[in-house]
């Protein structure tokens, strides 16, 4: 047993997904028998995590806010930076409601049904909103309302800005520690995958498959959109500039080790050494790409916002424009808090599902879904997050040094 578990982990998580992909479809489409058999694994899958995903949201968010100060000696290079990682997260989302109205997306293996009312104006959802956000904490966690537990993650988190070092550390270390977690669960992602492909083609045959490549191919045009249109306007109103020389360079050296390795952290060091290479102030990036490898996560909006439009569309809810507004808002509030693991950006879809009242077992099956489709869209999400923490901090340093000249130049005269 120990040969076969080593045998196994000689092989990637995005493999071993591709695998019970594979097999999924094959179970499912030669034997119903084999398929309902196999679908234990996905509802394991999908119950682990339930159990798991509002824990983590809750502690993430909190020691996200709890660990970063604003007491910087270099403040002055920073804020802008942040400026341009929520501007561009936010964009982001938008792009994805646009895209997601110009082509809706549908998914046959989520029930056809909405189970609870969903709100039909902005004023339904801001009311829902106000009363989720001051639910009890912990009821909030034991009842995965999400719009609670972002609230009080948030509250506690300025709150403990002001505690001491060892109280801050203690509350990373159990993020660090529910983070972990989530790993553990993560890891069985490929059974649980080969038992919700295998019971899905089962039912419903090729049809869902077509839904699953539809929803790749949208997440990929939103996410090509954001990386050669949206990034470049915004670069652009920075520097002044041509911005596309600047963009395809940290594409090509950041974007593509980050799609291999899946992980905006894992490719800290090469994002670095690119920021050294285009002449940044040791200074400014020393802290914006660790920053930005933690709350730049456009790939991960445009992800949860798909994935949310999804559900609404296949659920028949009403959405008007203003919430899809707040949608975005959200959106980039909850990819600011995507954890770090593969895949961490799908496990805060139920937090941006709960504004239009769509069920929690719903938005799991969406996590799950997010899953067999992420042997594509992590990998891209993760290039398009990780390069534009150095396209973002190279224009905003080149926009301070061109001021600064100016001004210079001004005083000389």
């Amino acid at each position: 047993m120990r040969r076969f578990f080593n045998f196994i982990n000689n092989y990637s998580l995005i493999q071993q997904i591709f695998v019970g992909l594979i097999l999924g479809i094959i179970i499912g489409f030669t034997s119903k028998t084999a398929s309902a058999t196999v679908a234990i694994f996905g509802e394991i899958f999908v119950n682990g995590l339930k159990a798991i995903a509002p824990v983590l949201v809750f502690f993430l968010i909190m020691a996200a806010i709890a660990k970063y100060k604003t007491n910087t000696k270099n403040r002055s290079a920073i804020r802008p930076i942040l400026i341009l990682y929520m501007i561009g997260t936010f964009a982001a989302a938008v792009v994805a409601v646009i895209v997601s109205y110009i082509f809706p997306i549908t998914l046959t293996s989520l029930p056809a049904a909405v189970t609870q009312a969903s709100p039909s104006n902005i004023i339904d959802v801001l009311h829902d909103l106000v009363i989720k956000m001051v639910d009890n904490p912990v009821n909030a966690i034991v009842s995965a309302n999400y719009i609670g537990l972002l609230f009080w993650g948030i509250v506690f988190g300025f709150a403990l800005r002001q505690a001491n070092h060892t109280t801050r550390k203690l509350i990373e270390d159990i993020a660090e520690v529910v983070t972990k977690a989530v790993r553990f669960v993560i890891k069985f992602a490929p059974l649980g995958i080969l038992g919700l492909v295998a019971a899905t083609i089962s039912e419903t045959g090729a049809e869902a498959l077509v839904g699953y490549i539809q929803l790749v191919l949208i997440l990929l045009l939103a996410m090509a959109i954001v990386a050669f249109i949206v990034n470049p306007v915004i670069v652009y109103w920075k520097i002044r500039s041509n911005p596309y020389p600047l963009v395809l360079t940290c594409l090509r050296e950041s974007g593509l080790t980050a799609f291999f390795t899946r992980s905006s952290a894992a490719n800290l060091p090469i994002n670095l050494a690119l920021c050294r290479k285009l002449d940044v102030d040791e200074e400014t990036y020393s802290i914006s790409m660790p920053l930005g490898a933690a709350i730049n996560m456009a790939g991960a909006a445009v992800t949860i916002t798909i994935f949310t439009l999804a559900a609404v569309h296949t659920l028949g809810i009403k959405v008007d424009f203003l919430s899809t507004i707040l949608l975005s808002l959200v959106a980039t509030i909850g990819a600011c808090g995507a954890s770090g693991v593969a895949g961490g950006s799908l496990l805060l879809i139920p937090l941006a599902c709960s504004l239009f009242g769509i069920d929690n077992t719903i938005a799991m099956q969406l996590v799950a879904i997010g899953f067999i489709v992420g042997v594509v869209q992590d990998s891209v999400e993760t290039a398009i997050n990780s390069s534009t923490d150095v396209l973002f901090t190279v224009a905003a340093d080149r926009a301070l040094k061109r001021t600064t000249d100016t001004t210079q130049t001004i005083s000389d005269i």
